[in-house]
């Protein structure tokens, strides 16, 4: 795997000091998931932004945001210890303006490299507040079929299951994985390689506090472009009741529309923990959902029991 990658830094968050483009830890690399032109270019207003947030401390910590993301790469964290053969590609929240890439990011694949589980952080494009919804989000599902492919047409070189390949997501990522899980049927950007041939379907899908999903205004309706079908992956969703940024709301009407359609989907509400906690500990329950994560995979049988 090393041999497809090139060297890398430190992480440089400290304080709320700004680089000019984010790294990964000392060890791992990052690579462009993009040999040549990028589909659905937007210019960027300037270069790619790392900032050390100190205004909303998560777990008793500060948090690492990313922003002005234009050219997107993918960091493979190997599992450690038994390799399971499952694989996950991780997709941090940030409401399409930039990427918790810490919170949501690297600390989801320290946790599942640490399960024995390939972890594929994917740093989408996020280039600027004023794109809207819409337009991000189809660079960002561009970006995640590509890494999709990338990931299972290299199943083989990491060791990885090709039948086992998830998404996991935060936020406006658990909208990506609900995009993932519906849209797959269509390749959202004109072939590149061999690996845009490969199935863009993921074998299972995980969404915390998902946004984008209900239509509000409408009674209890999710929108009208998450066309779920019988054919979208098992799926597991889990948001607090009390979350100020995305309703809950988003995850019932994805769940109503995923058990209508005979999908195996497993949904955990808790009355509080708020918006965007990652893994951190916080003094709320839901901050032990890793464990009801790993319990769901064994159950559909994606790692050991």
């Amino acid at each position: 795997m090393q041999c497809l990658l090139l060297s890398v830094c430190a992480l440089i968050a400290v304080g709320s000091a700004r680089a000019d483009a984010w790294q990964p830890p000392a060890g791992l690399t990052e690579v462009p998931i993009w040999p040549g032109r990028i589909p659905d270019p937007y210019p960027a207003p300037g270069p790619e932004v790392t900032t050390t947030r100190q205004d909303h401390l998560v777990g008793g910590r500060p948090w690492v945001w990313v922003e002005g993301v234009s050219r997107p790469t993918m960091t493979v964290y190997p599992p450690r210890g038994r390799n399971t053969g499952a694989a996950l590609l991780v997709f941090p929240g940030g409401g399409y303006q930039g990427l918790a890439i810490d919170l949501e990011g690297t600390e989801v694949c320290d946790w599942l490299a640490s399960r024995g589980i390939t972890a594929v952080l994917l740093k989408y494009r996020a280039p600027t507040p004023k794109v809207g919804v819409a337009h991000a989000s189809r660079q960002a599902l561009e970006d995640a079929q590509r890494t999709l492919g990338l990931v299972r047409s290299h199943a083989a070189d990491w060791h990885i299951d090709p039948h086992k390949i998830g998404v996991i997501g935060f936020s406006a990522g658990g909208y990506m994985v609900t995009q993932m899980s519906t849209l797959f049927d269509e390749r959202a950007y004109a072939a590149v390689d061999a690996a845009d041939e490969e199935s863009r379907r993921p074998d299972f899908a995980i969404a915390l506090y998902p946004g984008h999903l209900w239509y509000e205004g409408r009674p209890f309706a999710l929108r009208p472009n998450v066309r779920v079908t019988a054919k979208a992956p098992p799926t597991f969703l889990l948001q607090a009741e009390n979350d100020d940024v995305d309703n809950v709301n988003n995850s019932l009407v994805y769940y109503m529309a995923l058990k209508n359609a005979g999908v195996p989907v497993e949904m955990h509400l808790y009355a509080e923990g708020g918006h965007a906690f990652g893994l951190r500990r916080t003094a709320y329950p839901v901050t032990a959902w890793p464990q009801l994560v790993e319990t769901w995979l064994a159950t559909i049988g994606m790692i050991p029991k």
